[in-house]
């Protein structure tokens, strides 16, 4: 964690400290264990590539925990996650670099929150966005 954020501190434009990700088939396989997702296509890769994917595949939810893992690590303690989504638009394979990287689109007050709007997503070894969302944080303010 890089230190608290103060909304003061936030313009439009800027951009979220990046977090890499290398998922492993062990990760995927402790993904499954947890959450309940025993889909062998994310850990046997002999199925995988029976029902014609390269390689195993890293779950959904688990790019999305990425994707929060990048926004809660960037607001700092005090700041409160308020929204967060993404959709799975590209499969990312186990022991691929996966790249979360976010900017922020719009800086505002509702009902006297300091609220900050982002764009976040995940881009894969090549380059390639695969898991596009968004996200909306409470920030503190140095004002108060």
């Amino acid at each position: 964690m890089a230190g608290q954020v103060y909304w003061e501190d936030v313009e439009e434009g800027l951009e979220i400290r990046e977090l890499v990700k290398t998922p492993s088939t062990r990760q995927l396989v402790q993904w499954a264990g947890a959450s309940g997702d025993f889909y062998e296509i994310h850990y046997d890769k002999d199925f995988a590539q029976g029902t014609g994917l390269e390689d195993v595949i890293v779950h959904g939810a688990l790019k999305n925990a990425f994707l929060g893992q990048l926004v809660t690590d960037w607001m700092g303690e005090r700041g409160i996650l308020k929204k967060l989504s993404c959709q799975y638009r590209g499969m990312d394979v186990a022991d691929d670099t996966l790249i979360c990287k976010g900017t922020v689109t719009r800086k505002y007050v509702e009902d006297s929150r300091h609220m900050v709007d982002c764009r976040i997503w995940i881009e894969n070894g090549k380059g390639e966005r695969t898991t596009p969302g968004s996200a909306t944080v409470i920030l503190p303010s140095q004002s108060r």
